[in-house]
């Protein structure tokens, strides 16, 4: 009876606690020893698992030059917006125009500021595209001034991940990390913007 207080049944299935309590009581000693190293060990190899977190949103922040590119990209964006707001402007006054004329001109006038209305319509759609496409000169832009920053960003984290031993960095800035509550002890951002040459 003294043996069965020394152990829990908690890690053993209904079929391996019913052939536990039919074995002698050596067996089932040994039984248990095995299953209890093997979940000590499990649990250790959890443990060593060593991973923290970083706020990529604070390390951008903290990054002057990320802020002057995003300076750059608003300053180039509202120039390039403006364009774009000239030509519709510009369709929409000759769409005006046509609609007060309308009753003063011919058909072959008439077709010939539609065609110009449809036109001027379609170089603001086709520059707006070329400046704000998926692929566009805003996307173009942004990648060449973002990306070395992201870059470089990517190569701090990496280094002080693999000096500490982490083998996973979350981002609790990213909606998709699911994080609810983590300890400030367990956040290297302030180290990864060290490591950049930055101090907060």
């Amino acid at each position: 009876m003294h043996g069965r207080h020394l152990f829990s049944t908690t890690f053993l299935t209904p079929c391996q606690t019913f052939i536990f309590a039919h074995q002698p009581t050596h067996s089932r000693m040994k039984k248990y020893l095995i299953l209890l190293l093997i979940a000590l060990g499990s649990f250790v190899s959890v443990q060593a698992q060593k991973f923290a977190l970083i706020d990529m949103e604070y390390i951008m922040r903290n990054i002057p030059a990320y802020e002057r590119a995003g300076e750059q990209l608003n300053q180039i964006s509202k120039k390039w917006q403006a364009e774009v707001e000239a030509l519709d402007n510009e369709a929409k006054t000759l769409y005006r125009n046509y609609q007060n004329e309308a009753v003063f001109l011919s058909e072959a006038q008439k077709k010939d500021r539609e065609d110009k209305i449809v036109k001027k319509e379609k170089d603001a759609a086709d520059l707006k595209k070329k400046y704000f496409g998926p692929e566009g000169e805003l996307y173009k832009k942004r990648t060449a001034l973002l990306q070395p920053i992201q870059d470089e960003v990517y190569n701090a984290v990496k280094a002080v991940a693999q000096a500490k031993g982490f083998q996973l960095i979350l981002d609790r800035a990213s909606e998709g990390a699911g994080i609810i509550f983590a300890s400030p002890a367990i956040d290297i951002s302030n180290e990864v913007l060290a490591k950049l040459g930055y101090s907060n």
